[in-house]
């Protein structure tokens, strides 16, 4: 069963992603596809009016997962996993969680870590990313965040492109949801 969304609050993020985020023309994204269009969430992910709603929204959808803290790999799904901390922080009607972030190689120094943040070993984690394609992005942090003990129970996204990403997601065995698709974006 999916958790209820707000439904205002889901048209609100559209628009502002469409007005925000959405660049049309030639583009080549993370996983080699060419585009038309290119989705730059982090222009969504840090601003002041959408970043609260992607937390809100990302909570309320994941809502009936019992996970104790959510991040991914660094950078794209850094600002949606603080999103979501501070939303659950802020609202009582959430769970209150812990993010986290998965590097894209381990830390040559210091105490060496390849995941930053609270300590995962042991916990349920939810991994997230801003927008995906194919799922080779949030799959890397999956693999790295099993290999250091957290259990990876499911993966959310704010924008899924319908290019792959579910079905390479849950051949690993991981549920998957997302917030926005291509339609909601008028793409």
């Amino acid at each position: 069963m999916t958790s209820q969304i707000n439904p205002q609050a889901k048209a609100e993020l559209a628009a502002l992603v469409r007005e925000l985020a959405v660049v049309h023309g030639k583009v080549t994204l993370s996983s080699g596809k060419q585009a038309d269009y290119y989705v730059d969430l982090r222009r969504a992910t840090l601003h002041h009016a959408a970043a609260p709603l992607i937390g809100r929204l990302l909570a309320q959808l994941t809502a009936d997962w019992d996970y104790a803290a959510v991040g991914g790999l660094t950078l794209g799904a850094d600002p949606v996993a603080t999103a979501m901390m501070h939303a659950s922080a802020a609202d009582p009607a959430l769970r209150t969680v812990d993010s986290f972030v998965v590097r894209k190689a381990q830390k040559a120094h210091g105490l060496q870590r390849s995941v930053e943040g609270p300590d995962v070993v042991g916990k349920r984690v939810l991994a997230v990313e801003d927008t995906s394609t194919t799922g080779g992005s949030v799959l890397t942090a999956v693999t790295t965040l099993r290999e250091v003990g957290a259990e990876v129970i499911g993966v959310a996204t704010v924008v899924d492109r319908g290019t792959g990403a579910r079905e390479a997601i849950e051949a690993e065995g991981l549920p998957y949801r997302y917030l926005l698709d291509l339609a909601d974006l008028g793409l």
